[in-house]
């Protein structure tokens, strides 16, 4: 069965969304709602990492290095100023993403394997990973005009 190996892969995106919405975070502090609200996500991707574990164990968790490479590759450190900041929540977006179509086929093989509490653990990551996303996609959308109209 394969699936140890998914959820060693969301398990470690989960992990690593949670690092990168912290340093977002402490990197855009002057912006309240960043702050605030990257520190709150980061604790929901902790949730689902912690979500995750019995079901890890159950499935002899496998952990593939693919998100570190994701993470590394978009998260080699945030950036300053409003572009900074644009470029920050489209990393996040993008890392978030990959946590969503994840949960996606966690969800599939959960039913496959009648796994009704990890069908359950899905639903519910699943939809606060679509919320984490919409609220990404609104806030790039009020951060864009600013940083790419408006000259420093």
């Amino acid at each position: 069965m394969h699936l140890a190996h998914y959820l060693g892969l969301l398990h470690r995106a989960q992990t690593n969304l949670a690092d990168a919405f912290r340093q977002v975070a402490t990197a855009h502090a002057a912006e309240p709602d960043i702050f605030h609200l990257c520190r709150q996500q980061a604790l929901v991707c902790d949730g689902h990492a912690e979500k995750l574990q019995p079901f890890a164990r159950r499935y002899s968790e496998e952990a593939p290095d693919e998100p570190d490479r994701l993470h590394s590759e978009l998260f080699g450190g945030t950036r300053t100023g409003g572009i900074g900041l644009l470029r920050d929540l489209q990393d996040l977006y993008l890392m978030a993403a990959e946590c969503d179509i994840c949960w996606t086929v966690v969800g599939q093989a959960a039913r496959g394997a009648r796994d009704d509490d990890l069908r359950q653990v899905v639903q519910d990551c699943e939809g606060e990973t679509a919320m984490q996303l919409k609220w990404l996609r609104t806030r790039m959308k009020a951060a864009a005009p600013q940083a790419l109209v408006v000259a420093d």
